[in-house]
């Protein structure tokens, strides 16, 4: 799911609310058309955010090797279902940070203060700021990564300064 989410740079309603009909092996796309909310499908966020993110073969094989092993792999079954509710429904997000990101963050040295937020969006920041400042690449790419109506949004609200590429950057002046 993490992986999933760092490749995609999804929502997590939105990777919560995939199917494997949504994986389209042999294009390398996923298709976002929904969201999960207050306990059932809903829209996406915003008009801009329905449509198809990439596919990378990394991340193509890590759900192929998923899918052999859920018990849910039917083509309308969630690709991370509750297991507690028999695949019914997809997992809760909150559960998933709280029971298997958060530590698995803080075990890989992440700082994490108690009572700090930390979670799935994180992981939707980060690729922002990681392919903005140090991938060098284009701001429309990462806007349309992310599925953002606007640049506006993409630069101002998800990249965060590189602190390392403005030292480097004063050497320059």
């Amino acid at each position: 799911m993490v992986l999933t989410c760092a490749a995609t740079a999804l929502r997590s309603s939105e990777i919560i609310a995939l199917r494997w009909s949504d994986i389209h092996w042999e294009q390398g796309k996923i298709s976002i058309s929904k969201r999960w909310a207050k306990g059932r499908d809903g829209e996406t966020k915003t008009a801009s955010s329905t449509g198809t993110v990439p596919l990378h073969p990394v991340l193509a094989e890590s759900l192929k090797e998923w899918h052999v092993q859920t018990p849910y792999p039917k083509h309308d079954d969630f690709v991370f279902p509750s297991l507690a509710k028999f695949g019914n429904v997809p997992i809760w997000a909150s559960t998933f940070v709280q029971d298997h990101l958060r530590p698995a963050a803080i075990k890989a040295g992440v700082q994490i203060a108690p009572g700090q937020r930390y979670g799935l969006h994180n992981c939707r920041h980060s690729p922002a700021t990681w392919l903005a400042n140090a991938g060098k690449v284009a701001p429309k790419t990462v806007q349309g990564l992310l599925r953002h109506a606007n640049v506006k949004t993409t630069l101002g609200l998800y990249t965060q300064d590189d602190s390392d590429e403005m030292q480097a950057a004063q050497g320059h002046s």
